[in-house]
């Protein structure tokens, strides 16, 4: 099967809104067109940047049609859609329509309300997914961000729904802040899984342990930066030094927590975006926070 699985950077792309809270389907495509022009090799559709668990299915179809207009410029640019939700049900629904519309893979999240679940019960789950949604020439990531969901994706639960389901079951993004996981991973599973990173502080040390790339929320501010890691180490060159200045940038990033008001701000303010409001409960950056945060950041990049 002619099944293309993702690799490079990867933007974890912002929900453009207006101020009213509807989608700003008009921004879509120049958003993702201007990511595509900045080295982005792709875009993840409503993950935790996203607000992804903030919006109904028909809200993510309405996004993911609009999305589709990027291809008339950029025809390889790469288009994955967060449809992970509690509900299995749910789940499949939007995993099928994202397929239905045209998107390269999905990226699911376990359904993170029951956090006392074992790899037999996320195991049936995940199956219950590919089986009813993903087609032979799809592909599906689990989401691994076990400091958000409570749920942990072990390594003998990846390695068991890689074996059962071999390709449509393609690897994870891996947004958990711990480095022995990512050393785990590359010894457990070498190049045979598809792993992009969610921590671009990881994205040197996960490219070393054979991961594909990276999906981040910093991509839509820094993505010359994360691609100039990713040149180098495709190039066998030294990435370090730029390795350590997106390192000091996430940590300024950090402090101004949560990512998607920041970058929505921060997008304004030095590319001429609209301020995109975000979803409650969260609550656009202040004016002063985002004179400091952009101070400190020393951008633009």
């Amino acid at each position: 099967m002619n099944r293309v699985t993702p690799r490079g950077v990867f933007a974890a792309a912002l929900t453009p809104l207006k101020q009213d809270g509807s989608l700003d389907l008009d921004q879509v495509g120049p958003y993702l067109s201007f990511l595509a022009q900045r080295g982005c090799h792709g875009a993840l559709l409503f993950g935790t940047t996203g607000e992804g668990p903030s919006f109904s299915p028909a809200e993510r179809v309405m996004l993911g049609r609009a999305a589709l207009e990027v291809r008339q410029k950029h025809p390889d640019f790469m288009l994955l859609m967060g449809t992970g939700t509690p509900s299995l049900a749910e789940t499949i629904e939007l995993t099928r329509a994202a397929f239905d519309l045209g998107m390269d893979g999905v990226v699911v999240l376990p359904p993170y309300f029951n956090r006392k679940v074992s790899d037999e019960g996320l195991f049936h789950w995940f199956s219950r997914v590919i089986e009813a949604a993903v087609p032979g020439d799809g592909f599906l990531l689990g989401y691994h961000i076990p400091q958000m969901t409570g749920v942990h994706l072990s390594l003998v639960l990846l390695d068991r729904l890689k074996s059962a389901y071999a390709g449509r079951f393609a690897g994870l993004k891996n947004s958990w802040t711990e480095q022995s996981f990512v050393e785990a991973l590359g010894e457990r599973f070498g190049p045979d899984l598809v792993v992009m990173t969610g921590y671009d502080n990881f994205f040197q040390l996960s490219l070393n342990k054979h991961a594909s790339g990276c999906i981040t929320a910093s991509a839509t501010l820094i993505s010359p930066l994360l691609r100039k890691v990713w040149d180098l180490f495709t190039a066998g060159q030294d990435p370090t030094e730029a390795q350590a200045e997106v390192n000091r940038i996430r940590a300024v990033m950090d402090s101004y927590a949560p990512a998607p008001a920041l970058v929505k701000g921060l997008l304004a303010r030095w590319h001429g975006f609209p301020r995109w409001a975000v979803c409650p409960p969260l609550v656009s950056t202040a004016d002063d926070a985002l004179d400091q945060a952009a101070e400190q950041l020393q951008g633009p990049f």
